[in-house]
């Protein structure tokens, strides 16, 4: 498996996964399919790409997942991660976190947020050693501290 940038060329293949991944989110919750804000806008993907922002994660050569970072000095903010619906609970999603803890190892703090509904990714992120830091209405705000 590689975790990588993805490029603009990326992008729709990107855009599609992502798409099918928050739209599956009604199967652990959602009160509708959806997600994050643009995450099935191709100029978004796009956007990401070359700001250097977009990861992907192949396996075989085949892209499965990807992740939207952003940094920020010392600090690694994980703006969303998505895996193709075909591949959950296959251990992928835990790869792209440990991908992105080893390629960031010198940030201090991780931090990420997800719905309150989704039961999935918070016992996910709870297994992976982040701990809740707050929450409101609608999301649980996760951070992992490294030093």
């Amino acid at each position: 498996m590689q975790f990588v940038k993805a490029s603009a060329l990326d992008a729709l293949t990107l855009t599609e996964i992502s798409k099918k991944a928050f739209d599956s989110d009604v199967q652990v919750g959602a009160p509708s399919a959806g997600g994050p804000p643009d995450y099935m806008s191709l100029p978004f993907h796009t956007q990401m790409a070359r700001e250097n922002h977009l990861y992907k994660l192949t396996d075989d050569g085949l892209i499965v997942g990807g992740a939207v970072l952003f940094l920020d000095k010392d600090k690694l903010y994980v703006g969303r991660i998505f895996v193709s619906p075909e591949f959950h609970r296959k251990g992928y999603g835990s790869c792209i976190m440990r991908e992105i803890e080893a390629a960031f190892s010198d940030v201090k703090e991780i931090a990420l947020d997800t719905p309150i509904w989704n039961v999935r990714t918070n016992a996910f992120y709870l297994k992976l050693g982040y701990v809740e830091v707050k929450r409101d209405n609608e999301f649980i705000y996760y951070s992992k501290n490294r030093g």
